[in-house]
């Protein structure tokens, strides 16, 4: 080889592009943290279905371990079913949607409300704190005046 790159050469270069891309990817830590009160969406049919099939499935095999095969035979199931043996599954994710919705609403009103109550907080907190440094600034400047 005079003076070529060889191939390990270019998938190094590759790998670094790759990497600047990858830092790309990881900028979407700056999101804001998730609200532990905000309520989680409700589940579809499908999963409905799956965590009966789940608990039906571990009975029939107990020591299959395998999540992916649990996965593989729901969904292969669930494909087999009628639109009549999928209905129960599909009522409940109904209820479930509804009752989100339900909670989406009270959750987004106290949202609206709660700005307001914070700022009000934040003002007393931080007069708080500037008393409390007046108070500090005010001991530290006779404590000075002793030591002279």
């Amino acid at each position: 080889m005079k003076g070529g790159k060889s191939k390990s050469d270019t998938k190094g270069s590759r790998l670094a592009v790759n990497k600047k891309s990858s830092a790309k990817a990881g900028k979407k830590s700056g999101k804001a943290a998730k609200d532990p009160n905000k309520p989680k969406r409700p589940a579809s049919a499908f999963f409905v279905f799956m965590e009966e099939f789940r608990e039906q499935y571990k009975k029939e095999h107990p020591k299959n371990k395998s999540v992916a095969a649990v996965g593989k035979a729901g969904g292969d199931k669930w494909k087999s079913l009628s639109d009549a043996e999928k209905a129960p599954y599909i009522a409940k994710a109904e209820k479930r949607k509804v009752e989100y919705e339900k909670n989406m609403k009270a959750y987004t009103k106290r949202q609206t409300e709660a700005p307001k109550e914070e700022e009000s907080e934040s003002e007393k907190s931080v007069s708080e704190v500037n008393d409390e440094e007046d108070e500090d600034d005010e001991e530290g400047s006779g404590e000075e005046e002793d030591d002279d």
